[in-house]
């Protein structure tokens, strides 16, 4: 945590203000819900793996720490340190993720445990870290931040879809678990967002060594991605839901957000076959 902040008084933090810790801050829908919160008047804990990462979040007011979801540690003690500083957290946004692409046969297993590691263990950890403080104090929000793939899967994207299928199973259960507890957990489901998500999703393919009997898919995905740029929801869009989803006493489990999730939402009520057909018809057209 930023050596500046240390000087919080304990009187201070007794009477802490609405406070909130957002993972993957360094940019995209993570750094705008960072803002989002700040001009609400939240003390805001923006985090990345790479401090530096979240210099720019600093300069606009909020309090920042080095935070890899992934290591065994660092998720509680930098829970331990913000409830210190801040007397509380009310907010916890599980944002840190990536997406794995590649056919099932072609992605080995250390980059499906990798992907996992980030999607599912990381916010699992942070949960376990954020609500003994919780439960202890006047309750607060657990929002996960998942896909609308976490509700639908489709070829060469089942180990992203299969991690965030996974968060979504978890933030079900944790909410009838801490329904009596004052602790309100919500799922938001983003489609394609204005961010280098895409650019990121490429590199973490280019090491996966790509089968010919899945060319077709890889070819439509690298015309995808060109396609989710032009009708791309931006992390404002998001940061405002994931936002108003903290606020509200009485949130909705879920929140897709965008035209390309909600239509995929009512996809998944099609008859299996159907979205085979549909799947096979996209991978003829590649």
């Amino acid at each position: 945590m930023d050596d500046a902040d240390d000087g919080e008084t304990p009187e201070a933090a007794a009477n802490h203000e609405d406070t909130v810790l957002i993972t993957g801050a360094s940019s995209g829908i993570g750094a705008a819900t960072a803002r989002r919160f700040l001009e609400a008047g939240w003390t805001v804990y923006a985090t990345a793996r790479d401090r530096d990462d979240v210099d720019d979040l600093a300069a606009d007011g909020c309090r920042t720490a080095a935070l890899d979801v992934t290591d065994p540690t660092q998720p509680s003690a930098v829970v331990d340190r913000i409830v210190e500083e801040a007397g509380g957290i009310d907010c916890l946004v599980n944002n840190a993720g990536f997406a794995q692409r590649g056919a099932i046969e072609d992605v080995p297993p250390r980059k499906v445990r990798h992907q996992f590691d980030v999607n599912l263990f990381g916010p699992h950890r942070l949960i376990r870290a954020v609500l003994p403080h919780m439960r202890s104090g006047d309750g607060g929000a657990i929002v996960n931040v998942s896909s609308f793939f976490g509700r639908i899967s489709s070829p060469g994207m089942g180990v992203y879809a299969g991690s965030k299928v996974a968060l979504e199973a978890f933030s079900d259960a944790l909410r009838g678990e801490v329904a009596d507890q004052g602790v309100n957990v919500v799922i938001v489901e983003p489609g394609p967002v204005d961010t280098n998500f895409e650019a990121r999703t490429r590199d973490h393919l280019e090491d996966v060594d790509r089968s010919d009997a899945y060319a077709d898919i890889y070819a439509f995905y690298d015309d995808a991605g060109r396609l989710s740029d032009a009708i791309a929801t931006t992390p404002r869009a998001v940061a405002d839901v994931i936002y108003n989803a903290a606020e509200t006493p009485d949130p909705a489990a879920r929140y897709p957000v965008g035209a390309v999730a909600r239509l995929a939402v009512r996809f998944r009520f099609l008859p299996d076959s159907w979205r085979d057909s549909v799947y096979q018809l996209l991978r003829r057209i590649a």
